[in-house]
């Protein structure tokens, strides 16, 4: 099956899709604060651990974006 889609757009989209995890966590002003609260919990801390599973997707993003066959 053919690939679609531009080779150098393809390229971008991984790059952002990597780059995107170490930006929102090493923006640490974005985070630094202790509400909006979750259950309880200070959002320092909750938004620390929502980019855990954020990351593993974006990584599985970036890895079907340079899959050279499609999965079947």
């Amino acid at each position: 099956m053919a690939r679609t889609g531009h080779p150098r757009l393809r390229r971008v989209a991984v790059a952002l899709l990597l780059l995107a995890p170490a930006a929102g966590l090493l923006w640490v002003p974005l985070y630094a604060g202790a509400g909006p609260r979750l259950a309880g919990t200070p959002f320092f801390y909750w938004y620390q651990l929502a980019w855990v599973p954020g990351c593993g997707l974006c990584l599985l993003a970036a890895y079907a974006l340079t899959r050279d066959h499609p999965h079947r």
